[in-house]
């Protein structure tokens, strides 16, 4: 049966909401599509960043379509909309040798936490950021992720949470580097 799957945003019907529609449709009819987790977990990480909470807070959040770079991500985004308390995007990438994408909807609490909702192909997240501040150069940022899977061959949870850390050393990283060279340009 051929099914096609297209996915409609109207970011600008909000008060506080966003539309997301999602209509499959087959030649011979409607049908609704449903979605069968294969696993889920809840994971936990933490990092401390050598930079100021309000520094962390607007590098973490300020969404940009080339910050896959940082990680040495393959995917792409696509910026829809970026407001003061919302930003969404889409990512693109392979998964198995398969074209897969997703749609991220980030809600921002200035001046310390964001909440990402996440809905992609082969699975979909929610995610909280919360930062506390350990000192004038110092932050703990503390992520709670749940992970709801669609697929067979889904990570464990160690194996996500070891993807987690590794690509939150690389943002840290470059947090770090970029907060080191505008204390040096003032």
């Amino acid at each position: 049966m051929f099914m096609k799957e297209r996915i409609k945003i109207n970011p600008w019907s909000f008060g506080g909401i966003i539309n997301i529609e999602v209509s499959v449709s087959s030649r011979n009819d409607h049908a609704l599509k449903f979605v069968t987790y294969t696993r889920i977990h809840t994971l936990h990480a933490s990092k401390t960043i050598n930079a100021p909470a309000r520094f962390v807070y607007g590098w973490c959040t300020d969404y940009r379509e080339n910050d896959t770079k940082i990680t040495g991500s393959k995917a792409k985004r696509k910026i829809l909309l970026k407001t003061q308390h919302r930003v969404i995007y889409t990512s693109t990438y392979r998964s198995g040798g398969k074209p897969r994408s997703a749609v991220n909807v980030v809600t921002l609490y200035p001046p310390k936490a964001w909440h990402l909702d996440f809905v992609g192909d082969d699975d979909d997240e929610v995610g909280d950021y919360v930062l506390t501040k350990l000192g004038p150069q110092r932050t703990r940022l503390d992520m709670t992720f749940t992970e709801h899977y669609k697929t067979h061959n889904a990570p464990t949870k160690a194996q996500d949470l070891k993807q987690i850390h590794q690509v939150w050393d690389k943002y840290a990283a470059a947090l770090e580097k970029d907060y080191t060279t505008k204390r040096k340009s003032h």
